[in-house]
């Protein structure tokens, strides 16, 4: 793939990623174990306590004592003295929806799942954070790695921006993180420079009339129709005064007014997701929604509340870091394996983590070669275990390369 390498001529961190490989391999069986462990326990945005007990013991055994972190779930960790200071994020938070698979660490708790993978990205920042640990120490290599394990990214507000606003990022020079993608196979790994993900916002729109009779709508406020009259138009008109390389789009996902065929209700909501592949119109968009929706609900003689929860911009990859990242994924993985990959529709808090320092977010394969890929945010997904220590391998070895480029 076309990235660009740092330019450090003479330099080379291959001893660096074989002391990684050697301290990951030796974490294997606890590694596997640990991701096994926090998918039996899942636990949703705010609410891991588990989680972060869990992820404190093991770190204070493996010789690196932490506290929670300041927003009261999570765990931000400095690794390593002096110089440079880089950092790698995984999220430890899971989906509330129910877990339907078959096997021995199904989720023990009902209705809550880790259906986005947050338990290995939670494994594989644990697992890198030990051996750098180790490896930092063993090797003299000047510079600090900050570990940071976030809680809520599945949540607005998030908890990349709470954790933003304690000072996780105060002196950050770089940043790293990577995602499991369930289109890729294990052992390979995907990444580009530029935007890699979208723009993602909660959308909701409360509609209150009079109510009345279906019989004599002319005599009061049709929420129903109103209603549909939002769902088509509003988004049609974000388009329309948007622009279209930002590709900008409203999905309704929940609308709901009355209960019976014969009653014109008094109150209907509609709840959606704004997403946009550019910047300038997401920032753009809260005022001209709350126009469209004034211009559409009030000469129809009903009133309206806007709720507008604004997530994060689109994950941009950094250039420098990107060329670092790639070059530990070739250590990993070998050049073969590494490819670049698309912007996604989807959102990620973790662009709010690179308003603040250049990052890179790496996709990693997690699908079994040969058998067909569960989607996350399904039930049934799951991951190859064997992509737990290629991440954890990936996230240390993106560090030592920032290091050693920083230190140059």
């Amino acid at each position: 793939m076309s990235v660009p390498a740092p330019d450090r001529p003479g330099a080379s961190t291959d001893h660096l990623h074989d002391a990684i490989a050697t301290e990951v391999a030796w974490l294997g069986s606890e590694l596997l174990e640990l991701r096994r462990d926090l998918h039996a326990h899942p636990e949703p945005s705010w609410e891991e306590h588990r989680t972060t007990a869990v992820l404190l013991d093991r770190l204070a055994a493996a010789g690196l004592p932490a506290q929670a972190s300041s927003v009261g779930t999570g765990i931000v960790l400095d690794i390593g003295e002096g110089g440079p200071l880089v950092a790698i994020r995984g999220d430890i938070d899971a989906l509330r929806m129910p877990d339907v698979k078959a096997v021995p660490y199904r989720s023990t708790v009902p209705g809550v799942c880790h259906a986005c993978g947050h338990d290995l990205h939670t494994t594989g920042a644990f697992g890198a954070g030990v051996a750098l640990h180790r490896v930092l120490a063993a090797a003299d290599v000047p510079g600090r790695v900050r570990l940071i394990l976030q809680p809520a990214e599945e949540s607005l507000p998030s908890g990349a921006r709470a954790m933003v606003e304690a000072g996780v990022m105060d002196g950050v020079q770089v940043i790293f993180a990577l995602h499991c993608d369930p289109g890729r196979e294990v052992g390979s790994v995907g990444l580009s420079e530029g935007p890699i993900t979208s723009a993602s916002d909660l959308v909701e729109i409360r509609l209150k009339g009079p109510g009345g009779h279906t019989g004599r709508p002319h005599l009061t406020a049709d929420l129903v129709h109103i209603a549909a009259r939002v769902a088509v138009d509003l988004p049609m008109g974000l388009n329309r005064l948007s622009d279209p390389r930002d590709g900008i789009n409203l999905t309704f996902g929940s609308i709901h007014a009355g209960d019976a065929g014969n009653v014109i209700p008094t109150e209907a909501r509609l709840l959606g997701s704004l997403r946009a592949v550019g910047r300038r119109s997401w920032e753009a968009a809260p005022p001209i929604i709350e126009s469209l929706v004034r211009a559409i609900v009030e000469p129809l003689g009903a009133t309206f509340e806007l709720h507008h929860q604004v997530g994060g911009p689109p994950i941009v990859n950094d250039r420098w870091a990107t060329g670092l990242a790639a070059r530990a994924a070739e250590a990993v993985v070998g050049a073969a394996r590494v490819s670049e990959t698309e912007q996604s529709g989807g959102g990620e808090d973790f662009s709010l983590f690179l308003d603040h320092a250049p990052g890179c977010y790496l996709r990693l394969g997690v699908r079994t070669a040969g058998q067909a890929p569960y989607d996350i945010h399904t039930g049934a997904f799951d991951v190859d275990e064997a992509a737990i220590p290629i991440a954890a391998r990936l996230l240390a070895g993106a560090a030592v390369e920032a290091l050693a480029d920083l230190s140059a």
